[in-house]
């Protein structure tokens, strides 16, 4: 596969990986990332996978009432719940509605629960069975601290801390992206066309850029929370329409610098349109500075999500937050596991973005090699 890139990219591949600090970082990270992606399989308070009479069940994906396994009550199935797990465990037994202990008992006993057969059943747990949702029943008060069950504890509401850093690492990581991502694509396009034009285009859209970027952003964000109710998507669109701005200096600075080269004016002399100019010859030069801008453009906005959790202004309070998280490190200083919990996560998630982003910067600049 990296024999089919071009010399410049491979090139750019091996300092990339000669980095070992930037190559490490990005194997890690990815790996992080990536399981995070299956956080239902790894953190969740419904089985992978239910075997009742013989049929397979997949609750992770499709809603199973109660009534599905032999219960009384059409609403979804407490899987946790005793009477739930001696259903699923005798194949519908009667008596586990009324006394779930004595029908595992007899079963395990007899091999028979009220005279009948039984037919056994089981279920696939994930490797943390709890969601990042779960209102666990501690027996005693929250926040608790870690143990067997809860291994990085509880936060104030009784929920696992772990579960919720699971999650919390995905939607922080994926916001980021999708942010970043965006705000680059308007960025740079906005940037290249100022550089490329110059002139009245360029005057336009500088003072155009002045008067924006003096928008005071947050407050922006937090007066449309007060009346809009947030999620994920609105939250995207507010950050990008005060992140784009960040890459239009660097990209006009460039585009400004090469729009006069000679092999600019070559391609214009043969006919190639400015489209294909800008973005095929000037813009991959222009790609080094940009580049160097993104650590700064991502950080910001895992670190403005989690700002506005923890003001209150985020996203809704029944979503995983690590900035949610960090306010109850806040609030309970007592309960020092969910400080630790919040300073780690956001410690290492940050240091290994920008050690991957340090390493894309080198492997993009001519005048660094790496052995």
């Amino acid at each position: 596969m990296i024999d089919r890139l071009s010399p410049l990219n491979q090139r750019r591949w091996r300092n990339f990986r000669a980095n070992r600090r930037a190559f490490w970082s990005l194997i890690i990270f990815g790996l992080l990332y990536f399981f995070s992606l299956f956080a239902e399989f790894i953190a969740n308070d419904q089985p992978i996978l239910v075997q009742y009479r013989g049929e397979y069940h997949f609750p992770t994906f499709q809603f199973y009432p109660e009534t599905a396994f032999g219960g009384e009550f059409r609403t979804q199935a407490d899987y946790g719940a005793s009477e739930v797990q001696c259903l699923i465990r005798t194949g519908g037994a009667e008596l586990c509605l009324y006394e779930p202990d004595a029908a595992m008992d007899e079963a395990q006993t007899q091999g028979t629960v009220e005279g009948e057969p039984i037919v056994e059943g089981w279920m696939i747990w994930p490797p943390i069975p709890y969601s990042y949702d779960t209102v666990n029943n501690l027996g005693g008060p929250a926040p608790s601290a870690p143990d067997a069950n809860h291994w990085l504890g509880t936060d104030d509401t009784a929920r696992d801390v772990l579960a919720r850093i699971i999650y919390g690492f995905r939607l922080s990581v994926t916001f980021a992206l999708v942010v970043v991502a965006v705000s680059s694509l308007i960025g740079i396009a906005a940037g290249a066309v100022q550089g490329f034009f110059g002139g009245l285009t360029d005057l336009l859209f500088q003072r155009l850029i002045e008067l924006w970027g003096s928008v005071p952003s947050l407050y922006v964000i937090i007066i449309v929370a007060a009346i809009i109710p947030m999620n994920f998507w609105l939250l995207v669109v507010l950050m990008v329409l005060f992140s784009w701005t960040a890459l239009v200096g660097v990209v006009r600075a460039e585009f400004l610098r090469a729009r006069n080269f000679e092999y600019v004016r070559a391609a214009r002399a043969l006919g190639v349109s400015n489209l294909r100019i800008m973005f095929r010859h000037v813009l991959p030069n222009a790609m080094v500075a940009t580049i160097t801008l993104l650590p700064f453009i991502v950080t910001g906005a895992i670190a403005g999500l989690a700002t506005l959790d923890f003001l209150g202004f985020g996203l809704p309070a029944s979503a995983p937050s690590l900035g949610e998280l960090t306010l109850q490190a806040k609030t309970h200083l007592q309960a020092t596991w969910l400080g630790f919990s919040a300073f780690f996560t956001f410690a290492i998630m940050l240091s290994l973005l920008v050690f991957i982003f340090e390493g894309v910067r080198d492997a993009f600049d001519p005048r660094k090699t790496f052995r």
